[in-house]
C-alpha cells in the first residue's frame, strides 16, 4: 500500500479521514477551540514553572537586566524556531494518511521490505522516541499539578507546609486518573473554552505588567541572548536546559493532527497560544526587573493579592487539563504500538459510543498513576522535577528531527544538501537543549532515562519475540495446499457449518487445524484460514479490508487488514466473505485458535532472559478472543508447546 507521501508524488497528503481541514469555517473554528484544550494544555501550563526555574531553581541566576532580557530572548526564539517554524510549518506536514505522532512517522518511513539497514535504525529511533513519550506521560501530570498547587504556599504566606502541598497534589492526581475510565467526551467539551480563558488570562496579566516597563519587549532582539551567553558562560548553557521547558508539549502538536487537522492546530497557535505565551513571559520578565523577589513564583506574583486563591484554582484546573491530554495521548500511543506489533495486547475499553478515539487502557492508566504519585512524593517540588522533565522531551525532539530528515531526503526527495542543512539547523538546536539537560542526569534526569530504557526493552523484546516465534512456527508448518491434498487421500468426516482457523501465517496450515483433524477426525463443510494484518497506515479503506482465495475441497484463505489506529473486529468483517453462502449464520461459526506455551531455550534466537521476558509478556497479554472481538462461547483453543 502506498504511503501518504508516495501517493501524492513527494509531498505530504492531507488527512484522508474525518475531513478535519474542511473549508467549512465554522467546523475548523470549533476544532481550533477544541485543540486549545487538548493540543496546547501541556505547553500552556509552562508559564507556571519555566521562568521560575531560571531564577529560582538549582542553577538560579541572579535577577539582573542582562539575565532577564537574555532569558526572555531565548524564550522568544525557542518558541519561534522550535514550535512555530519546526513543528507548525514543517513537522505537521509529515502525516501518515492524516495521522501524526512518532510511531505513525516510523511506520511511514519503515515499510517492510525496503532497506533493511535503514528500516532497523528507523524502528530503533521510533521506539526510543515512543518510550520517552511514556516518560513524559508520567512526569507531566506530576509537575503540572504540583507547580499549580504550590501556589497555595505563596497565597497563604507559607502557612501550608510542603507535605500538605504534596498531599493535595496526590489527591488531585488520584481523582484525575480515577476519572479516566468514565471517558473524557463530556469533560473534554469544556477543555477548549476553559483553556481559551486560561490563555486570555495569561495574556491579560502579561500586558498589565508589560505596560509597567515596555522596554522589556526589546528582548526580541537575539543580541540579548548572545550577550547572556557571553556574560554567564557555562551557567548560561545550563539555563538553556531550563528555558527548554517553554517548548515542552511540542510533540502533542504532531501527535494530534489526526484528531483536529493541521489548519485548526495552526490557527489556535498563531491566533491565541503564541501571543498569549509571549505576552505572559515578557510580563513575568517585567515583574522580575521591578521586583526581583518575585522570582519565587513569578506567575502567581503577577496577580493581585485578592486574586491569588482564585489564580491557584484556575492554574490547578489548567494543569489537570494539561495532564488529561498527555494521559489520553498515552492511550492512543499504546493502541498504535499494539497494532504495529511493538506491545502485547492489552485490554482496551471504549468510553464513547460516538467517537472511536475515546479509549481507556486500564494497565497504562494504572502505571501512569503510580509513577506520577511516586514522582510527587519522591521529588517533593516542581523545581526538583524540572530536571527530569526536560531530558525526556529533548530526546524525543531529537528523534523526530532525525526521522524527519529521512522523510524529506528519501521520500520527499529534497536535494541532499538542502535536507542536510535543514535537519542540521534544527538538530543543532535540539542537541543544544539536550546537552544542557544532560548535565541534570544526577539531579532527576536519570528517571526518564531509566523509564525509557525499560519501555524500550519491553517493546523491542516483544517485537523480536514475535518474529522469533513466527520463525519457529514457520519451520514446522506445512503448506495448506499440501495439507489438503494429503487430507483428501483419506478424508475425515464432514459436518455442517463454518470453522475459522486464526493464523499468523495464512499461507501455512495452522496448528489448531492440524490438531483438530488429528484428534477429532472431523472437518466442517467450510474451513477458513484467516490471517489478520496491520497495515503501515492508520486506516484501511473498506474495499481493501478483506482478501479471499479459494484453496479447494471446502478450504478458503482469507486476510483481514486493519490500520494501526483501528481495532480488529473479526466477526463483523467476516460477514463480507462471499464463500459463506446464503445459509450463513454468524452465531454458529466456530473459531479455532492456537495457544502456544513458550519455552525459553539456549537455541540461537534471543538471549535467554529476553526469551523468558517474552514468554512472560505473552502469558499476560490480553487473550486473542477479546482482542479480535470473538464470541467466547464460539471459540476453541488448542494448546501446544513451542521452544524459542
Amino acid at each position: 500500500m502506498p504511503s501518504a507521501v508516495e501517493a501524492s508524488g513527494g509531498e505530504p497528503a492531507s488527512p484522508v479521514h474525518g475531513g478535519h481541514d474542511s473549508a467549512d469555517p465554522r467546523r475548523w473554528k470549533l476544532l481550533a477551540l477544541a485543540a486549545l484544550g487538548v493540543v496546547y494544555g501541556d505547553i500552556g501550563t509552562s508559564p507556571l514553572y519555566s521562568v521560575r526555574e531560571c531564577f529560582h531553581g538549582g542553577h538560579a541566576l541572579p535577577v539582573t537586566e542582562t539575565n532577564v532580557l537574555g532569558v526572555l530572548s531565548l524564550i522568544f526564539w525557542a518558541l519561534t524556531l522550535v514550535i512555530a517554524v519546526k513543528y507548525l510549518v514543517f513537522i505537521l506536514r509529515a502525516d501518515n494518511h492524516g495521522e501524526g505522532g512518532i510511531l505513525a512517522l516510523m511506520a511511514l518511513l519503515a515499510p517492510a521490505g525496503r532497506g533493511i539497514a535503514r528500516r532497523t535504525w528507523v524502528v530503533v529511533l521510533g521506539l526510543f522516541g515512543a518510550a520517552f513519550l511514556y516518560a513524559d506521560g508520567m512526569i507531566t501530570p506530576a509537575i503540572s499539578v504540583l507547580s499549580a498547587v504550590e501556589g497555595l504556599r505563596l497565597a497563604s504566606r507559607d502557612i501550608f507546609q510542603t507535605w500538605f502541598v504534596e498531599i493535595i497534589a496526590v489527591v488531585i492526581l488520584l481523582g484525575l486518573f480515577r476519572l479516566q475510565s468514565r471517558g473524557t467526551a463530556k469533560v473534554g467539551a469544556l477543555f477548549g473554552p476553559f483553556m481559551l480563558f486560561w490563555f486570555l488570562l495569561l495574556a491579560a496579566l502579561g500586558v498589565w505588567h508589560i505596560l509597567e516597563m515596555p522596554s522589556v519587549l526589546s528582548a526580541i532582539n537575539p543580541l540579548y541572548a548572545f550577550h547572556f551567553f557571553v556574560e554567564n558562560g557555562t551557567t548560561g548553557f545550563l539555563i538553556l536546559g531550563t528555558v527548554f521547558l517553554v517548548v515542552t508539549g511540542g510533540e502533542a502538536l504532531y501527535a494530534d493532527i489526526g484528531h483536529f487537522g493541521v489548519l485548526p492546530i495552526r490557527a489556535s497557535w498563531f491566533a491565541v497560544v503564541f501571543p498569549s505565551l509571549l505576552l505572559n513571559y515578557f510580563g513575568q520578565g517585567s515583574l522580575l526587573l521591578r521586583h526581583p523577589e518575585a522570582a519565587v513564583h513569578p506567575l502567581f506574583e503577577m496577580a493581585p493579592d485578592w486574586a491569588l486563591y482564585p489564580m491557584v484554582v484556575i492554574a490547578t484546573l489548567a494543569a489537570v487539563m494539561a495532564s488529561q491530554a498527555v494521559i489520553t495521548g498515552s492511550f492512543s500511543l499504546t493502541l498504535q504500538a499494539i497494532q504495529l506489533g511493538y506491545c502485547p495486547r492489552l485490554r482496551i475499553e471504549h468510553t464513547s459510543s460516538d467517537q472511536k478515539g475515546q479509549i481507556y487502557i486500564p494497565a497504562v492508566n494504572r502505571s501512569l498513576m503510580i509513577a506520577a504519585i511516586a514522582l510527587v512524593l519522591g521529588f517533593k517540588s516542581s523545581s526538583n522535577l524540572a530536571a527530569a522533565y526536560g531530558i525526556a522531551i529533548t530526546i524525543t525532539m531529537v528523534v523526530t528531527t532525525l526521522l524527519f530528515y529521512v522523510l524529506i531526503h528519501h521520500h520527499w526527495k529534497w536535494p541532499t544538501w538542502v535536507a542536510v542543512l535543514f535537519a542540521g539547523f534544527f538538530l543543532g538546536i535540539d542537541l543544544s537543549f539536550f546537552g544542557a539537560n544532560l548535565l541534570k542526569i544526577f539531579h532527576g534526569g536519570w528517571f526518564p532515562l531509566a523509564i525509557a530504557a525499560a519501555i524500550y526493552v519491553l517493546m523491542s523484546t516483544w517485537q523480536d519475540g514475535r518474529r522469533l516465534l513466527a520463525e519457529r512456527l514457520r519451520a514446522s508448518m506445512l503448506s495448506t495446499e499440501l495439507f489438503v491434498a494429503e487430507l483428501m487421500v483419506n478424508p475425515p468426516i464432514r459436518v455442517p457449518g463454518v470453522a475459522v482457523f486464526m493464523s499468523g501465517n495464512p499461507m501455512g496450515t495452522p496448528l489448531a487445524l492440524r490438531q483438530n483433524v488429528a484428534h477429532n477426525h472431523v472437518l466442517h463443510d467450510r474451513s477458513i484460514i484467516l490471517g489478520v494484518q496491520t497495515a503501515e497506515a492508520p486506516h484501511v479503506p473498506d474495499e481493501q479490508r478483506l482478501e479471499t482465495e479459494e484453496i479447494g475441497e471446502g478450504f478458503y484463505r482469507a486476510t483481514l487488514r486493519y490500520g494501526f489506529m483501528e481495532e480488529p473486529d473479526v466477526p463483523a468483517d467476516l460477514t463480507k466473505l462471499d464463500c459463506l453462502g446464503a445459509d450463513f449464520d454468524l452465531k454458529k461459526v466456530s473459531y479455532y485458535l492456537g495457544r502456544e506455551t513458550l519455552l525459553a531455550t539456549p537455541r540461537a534466537g534471543m538471549y535467554m532472559w529476553r526469551e523468558s521476558l517474552f514468554s512472560f509478556l505473552s502469558r499476560n497479554a490480553q487473550p486473542a478472543t477479546l482482542f479480535f472481538h470473538l464470541p467466547p462461547d464460539q471459540v476453541v483453543e488448542i494448546g501446544a508447546q513451542v521452544e524459542l
